[in-house]
């Protein structure tokens, strides 16, 4: 047999200039900041249309207690 002949046969041709970590890497690095981009998209997009967050009301109680760290009496008593 003919060593050539055994190289030509060879069925993975090999990607000269290619690295494969390279490729990996930078496929992944485009998802990544596809994902980040399409999420700060989506927020200017949420804070654009959706409507301000309501706040909780606060307790009878809460509010007693922050009139008496202030040094108001609370109403009633």
């Amino acid at each position: 047999m003919d060593f050539d002949q055994d190289q030509s046969k060879n069925v993975v041709p090999e990607a000269k200039g290619f690295n494969p970590g390279l490729i990996v890497l930078l496929v992944v690095g485009g998802l990544v900041l596809a994902f980040l981009v399409g999420n700060y998209a989506l927020y200017m997009y949420a804070q654009k249309t959706l409507p301000p967050k309501r706040k909780k009301p606060i307790s009878k109680k809460k509010m007693k207690r922050e009139k008496l760290k202030q040094g108001v009496s609370a109403p009633g008593e």
